[in-house]
């Protein structure tokens, strides 16, 4: 047996049972961003990122070149919406965003 066939071998084998495939990755970002949406936004923004009373933002017409928008909205509030700097981290944000990201109008 070739050295390096084998040697290739071993490391696809090593990939496929040890790394997280990409869009396992991006799925569970979505799910755990949901979880913090529910948590901090549901309230005000409504069920799937829209309040149907028309009171806030609909969120998913958000872009995607939008985001330094979105962090400042949030972080340091707008209009009635609160400021969450301090109650949201850079983690959670990012969580928030991909959630969001994944149910907008403009992909």
């Amino acid at each position: 047996m070739d050295t390096n066939i084998g040697l290739f071998s071993w490391a696809v084998l090593f990939a496929s049972v040890f790394v997280v495939p990409p869009a396992v990755a991006q799925e569970d970002k979505i799910s755990a961003g949901a979880a913090i949406y529910s948590t901090y936004c549901q309230t005000c923004h409504g069920d799937e990122l829209v309040n149907t009373g028309g009171q806030s933002f609909d969120l998913r017409r958000l872009k995607a070149d939008e985001r330094p928008r979105f962090e400042n909205s949030v972080l340091n509030g707008r209009n009635q919406m609160p400021p969450w700097k301090g109650v949201i981290n850079a983690t959670q944000l990012d969580l928030l965003w991909n959630y969001i990201r994944a149910n907008a109008y403009q992909k």
